[in-house]
């Protein structure tokens, strides 16, 4: 699964990216506060977040947001992504298997 694999070095990529915006904000200030995911999230597509919520509490199971999805999204926006792109480059990495021609 080449394009899970692409996409998990795209996750890794943007989780670099967001930890060196991290990392300015933390020099030019002097005080080192990461970007939540929930936060992120909200700035980027506020109602996604809302009928993301509201359909897990309804259609699915009210602890799967409380106690599942809401902790992931007060963590570090770079962590999330980093984790979930690490995954994917794992899980699909390339087989280890050669062809060995002639046998």
């Amino acid at each position: 699964m080449v394009v899970l694999r692409v996409i998990g070095w795209l996750l890794i990529l943007a989780a670099l990216a967001l930890l060196g915006h991290d990392v300015l904000r933390w020099v030019a200030s002097g005080h080192w506060t990461a970007t939540p995911t929930g936060k992120l999230w909200y700035e980027l597509s506020p109602n996604s977040l809302g009928l993301l919520q509201a359909g897990i509490e309804r259609h699915v199971w009210r602890p799967l947001w409380n106690d599942g999805i809401f902790p992931i999204l007060l963590q570090p926006v770079w962590l999330v992504l980093g984790v979930a792109g690490i995954v994917l480059v794992i899980l699909f990495r390339r087989s280890r298997k050669r062809r060995r021609f002639g046998h």
